[in-house]
């Protein structure tokens, strides 16, 4: 197979960090003029403060309806690092796995179906703005969307032995800001407040909340309060993060984090919580294992798995029932740092094995009934 990476390249090369809505339109304009050629119609999601969400429909036939997913934005704000460059194994720059890579892996897969097959059938392609910031805008629109299909891929980067993902754990993130009353520490301790004790006796019961064998984490990873030593504090704020691998420690977590709120109130103080479930668990199922065998029979060998810690947008897709596997990305590492690359070999595979899952997925079911049709 031979890529032309300078294409890459220009994608990478255009800022598309999160927040900037220029840039990540503007890179959404470069991908809506590569698919334009392989006969999608388009929907765009306009939006005010963050890039256009953009979903590619194809034909309909009798195949099963497969949804790709991938995501516009990356985490380096503009101008801070734009540069790409390869060598004979590695191609290198902002997003190159996470997930422009990815993307281009699912846009040269489209091509060889289109020449292979002479129109894309079945097969629609949702690329969001917003899934590095928590994908708080677009998760409506993708749950909406997912849970029409027969089955979902994602393309975020593969594992280092090409293993899909079957599973991620779920996240909810917290912003809690915990009001006392201020008041002299000299000359009138007695009557404030102390907020940032409060905050404290919190910190410690949401972190004795995490099980290690449970796989689930409570980190407060930032804390804040007080203006000095000699006042008596009287707000403070705690940002808290949560994840967890099940149902069961999922709802354990959440009504932990709620009722050690609640409680501490008694102590005098008023706390006030925001934010909650960010992404639900990604858990293997028997739908999604069957797709899985489907893809195992279609490619001749079974594929390595793994469960992940990190979320992306399959948590959303997952959760709609749909079978969904993702990993569908070229291997990389570096990813959020300016060490980010992908192997080249690994996008010459993933395209190879997508193509042929979405030959059978898609236009099986075509080719049997021309078949029977003929006879």
């Amino acid at each position: 197979m031979n890529l032309d990476y300078a294409e890459l390249a220009d994608l990478i090369r255009c800022n598309s960090h999160s927040k900037n809505k220029a840039g990540v339109d503007r890179h959404g304009e470069q991908m809506i003029a590569l698919a334009e050629p392989l006969g999608f119609s388009l929907t765009r999601y306009q939006r005010e403060l963050i890039g256009d969400h953009l979903l590619f429909r194809s034909a309909r036939n009798t195949g099963k309806r497969v949804l790709l997913l991938g995501h516009l934005d990356t985490v380096f704000p503009d101008g801070s690092f734009t540069e790409f460059h390869e060598d004979e194994n590695y191609v290198y720059g902002p997003g190159v796995c996470d997930m422009k890579g990815g993307n281009w892996v699912a846009l040269n897969v489209l091509r060889q179906l289109k020449q292979q097959f002479g129109q894309l059938l079945n097969i629609d392609w949702l690329l969001v703005s917003d899934e590095e910031i928590g994908s708080d805008d677009s998760q409506a629109l993708t749950t909406k969307i997912a849970k029409q299909y027969d089955a979902c891929f994602v393309f975020e980067a593969a594992g280092k032995s090409h293993e899909l993902v079957v599973a991620r754990k779920g996240i909810a993130t917290y912003h809690i800001t915990v009001t006392g009353k201020p008041a002299h520490a000299g000359n009138h301790y007695r009557d404030g407040i102390d907020a940032n004790f409060a905050m404290a006796n919190m910190l410690l019961e949401m972190t004795s909340l995490t099980d290690l064998k449970a796989g689930s984490t409570v980190n407060v990873g930032k804390v804040q309060g007080g203006i000095g030593a000699n006042t008596i504090s009287g707000k403070a704020t705690l940002q808290v993060e949560a994840r967890f691998t099940n149902q069961a420690e999922q709802q354990r977590l959440l009504e932990g984090i709620e009722n050690i709120c609640m409680a501490i109130e008694i102590t005098g103080v008023e706390v006030d919580i925001q934010g909650g479930l960010q992404r639900g668990v990604m858990a293997p199922t028997s739908a999604q294992q069957t797709l899985l065998d489907q893809i195992n029979e279609i490619l001749g060998e079974e594929q390595p798995i793994e469960h992940r810690g990190g979320v992306s947008d399959a948590n959303t897709a997952a959760a709609t029932g749909t079978p969904t596997l993702d990993g569908f990305g070229p291997y990389g590492d570096g990813d959020h740092t300016r060490n980010e690359r992908a192997l080249k070999r690994s996008f010459e595979l993933r395209i190879a094995q997508m193509t042929a899952i979405l030959s059978q997925l898609c236009y099986r079911t075509q080719a049997v009934e021309s078949a029977v049709y003929q006879a």
